[in-house]
């Protein structure tokens, strides 16, 4: 089994608990409040902040036989960039205060898993880090864009207030068919095992950021019966 599969397989229980999670399924759904999808904004905003940072640590740690893993992260953090300021783009866009955004702080649970990736680069195999690349990019993959359109409708805003979302949806498969490319190439148990285990312990973290936010309900007029 080439490896990318093995991880797919190695984290079907962890994703599954992941898409359960009843503010992404109604996210996704557009049945969340104006106020819980500025809310989920604003820990974006303070995770997504850390990525180059995250980055460009990771680059250099990873030991010399792994280069060819370093030139790969260089190219990720051009493709990275800025995208922090997209979010807070978005925020103004849905009538947020963007500025309190940014000199805030993230709740608890942002915070411990951003810190967890930098101790991952910090304290074990660097290459755990694409376990959290492999968790972010493939939800957003899946959940993005559906989200974008169905908040869009229900929440009757403009498309300037979904920039991340949409940047990060089904038009960005390009950067799951890299990554599969990528981690595909590791041939050491000694870098596999680690993504692996980084990856069960990102949907937890992760999924407690959408455990956490305030999960209001946008009642949705029913449809007619014919």
């Amino acid at each position: 089994m080439i490896f990318y599969d093995e991880l797919v397989a190695a984290t079907e229980r962890e994703r599954t608990e992941f898409l359960a999670i009843p503010f992404l399924r109604d996210g996704a759904a557009g049945r969340i409040t104006l106020e819980s999808y500025i809310a989920f904004l604003t820990q974006a905003y303070h995770h997504v902040k850390h990525t180059l940072p995250l980055l460009m640590a990771c680059g250099a740690r990873l030991p010399a036989r792994l280069e060819w893993l370093r030139t790969a992260v260089a190219e990720y953090i051009e493709e990275e960039t800025g995208h922090q300021e997209w979010i807070l783009n978005d925020i103004t866009a849905c009538g947020g205060d963007a500025e309190a955004v940014r000199h805030g702080a993230p709740d608890l649970p942002a915070e411990l898993m951003v810190a967890y990736a930098y101790d991952t680069i910090a304290r074990g195999n660097p290459a755990g880090f694409f376990g959290m690349v492999f968790v972010l990019e493939g939800t957003s993959v899946q959940l993005a864009t559906r989200a974008a359109e169905s908040l869009q409708v229900s929440l009757k805003l403009p498309k300037q207030a979904f920039s991340y979302l949409l940047s990060h949806g089904s038009l960005d498969i390009s950067h799951i068919d890299f990554f599969r490319k990528l981690v595909n190439r590791l041939e050491r148990d000694e870098d596999k095992a680690p993504i692996i285990h980084c990856a069960k312990v990102f949907y937890r973290l992760y999924g407690d950021v959408f455990r956490a936010l305030p999960h209001n309900i946008n009642e949705l007029p029913q449809r007619r019966i014919a």
